[in-house]
């Protein structure tokens, strides 16, 4: 098939990661993937300086239409940047059997699209509401939009149709890869060590995380704290103390870093996955976390703890739980979370991804 992906823009999110990897895999299979994505803007000047603050000097001194390097201009695929921000046009796209959209300005884009530039599906990869007023009109306009759409949890496919209803949504869950994602089995550390992704803004909870440690510092004084990311700390959003932090890990050291904590905390205010926890389990950390993304469908007694109230209290209880448990508990519940992280790879995912789409095309 002749495949076509639309994107806003090219970074090293989470949700770019997802369609980096599938235009990879889905060029190795023998498909003709094309990867076309918006020119980045460059950045306000109040965002420049909160950039600037954060560390982010790269990002705040882009100017507009810069060359992006995030995932996708890594992964060694067909790709295509337009020269300037501006809508993607029918005449930026090659002729394709199928033409995917990864965002809810993309999909609004692809809907006037001429069928010769494929079948259209819309990739979910959140519910994109939390702009707020004319924004969320927008979003849930754009999701009654009469096209396939693909959801990769079912945690987010529930949320969007308890506000639109049924929308005849597929689920495709995400993976990780996991030759990048693994380690042996390991006993749990003494003293043992709670880690976290650091990012400078409230969506990611970095905060809460803190807060959370500094609870359960109380019952366990000798807990250790780690965390990695591609934000700085700064003093208005700070690390807990006696935290050990590494900025921007190389992609080959991701798996070691999560292997060095005996608890991985989840604790995002708004992710429409989560690929943080598959990473972490995926390198035998049990994963104490709200129940946001999926969460739902990958945290339970055997993998880690999810926190249904969502408090910095039940977190820090939970990091308490996993460092108390018996060491043999531990030794069980970190290969059970090894185990479901590598049930299901990114070749399994792929496999259903074209279930979808090969439908589609005949």
């Amino acid at each position: 098939m002749r495949i076509t992906f639309i994107m806003p823009a090219d970074d090293l999110t989470g949700g770019n990661r997802v369609v980096a990897t599938y235009a990879r895999l889905l060029q190795a299979r023998g498909h003709r993937v094309q990867v076309v994505c918006n020119a980045p803007d460059r950045p306000g000047w109040r965002q420049r300086l909160r950039l600037l603050r954060r560390g982010a000097w790269q990002q705040a001194c882009r100017p507009a239409g810069a060359v992006p390097s995030g995932h996708v201009s890594r992964a060694g695929v067909p790709f295509h940047v337009l020269e300037r921000p501006r809508p993607v046009r029918a005449a930026d796209l090659p002729d394709a059997d199928v033409l995917v959209a990864s965002w809810w300005e993309t999909a609004r884009w692809m809907q006037d699209m001429p069928a010769s530039k494929g079948c259209k599906v819309h990739l979910l990869q959140g519910y994109e509401t939390w702009g707020g007023g004319d924004v969320r009109q927008q979003v849930q306009d754009t999701l009654r939009l009469p096209n396939c759409k693909i959801a990769i949890s079912e945690s987010l496919k529930r949320e969007i149709e308890a506000d639109l209803g049924s929308l005849g949504m597929f689920v495709v869950p995400n993976a990780v890869d996991l030759q990048l994602f693994d380690a042996p089995p390991r006993q749990r550390g003494m003293p043992p060590v709670v880690g976290f992704i650091y990012a400078g803004s409230p969506v990611k909870g970095s905060d809460r995380c803190r807060q959370a440690i500094e609870l359960a510092r109380r019952d366990l004084p000798e807990l250790r704290a780690l965390a990695f990311g591609a934000d700085l700390p700064t003093a208005d959003w700070p690390l807990p103390a006696d935290c050990r932090f590494v900025h921007r890990p190389e992609q080959a050291q991701l798996a070691a870093l999560y292997a060095q904590c005996d608890v991985w905390l989840f604790a995002s205010r708004l992710d429409s996955f989560g690929l943080p926890i598959l990473e972490a389990m995926a390198c035998r950390t049990p994963v104490v976390g709200v129940s946001v993304g999926a969460a739902p469908e990958l945290l339970t007694a055997e993998t880690g703890c999810l926190v249904a109230d969502g408090t910095d209290a039940g977190l820090a209880a939970g990091i308490v739980r996993l460092c108390s448990q018996p060491p043999e508990q531990w030794f069980r519940m970190s290969g059970h979370a090894h185990a479901k992280a590598h049930a299901y790879s990114w070749d399994d995912a792929t496999d259903r991804l074209l279930q979808v789409l090969e439908t589609l095309h005949d």
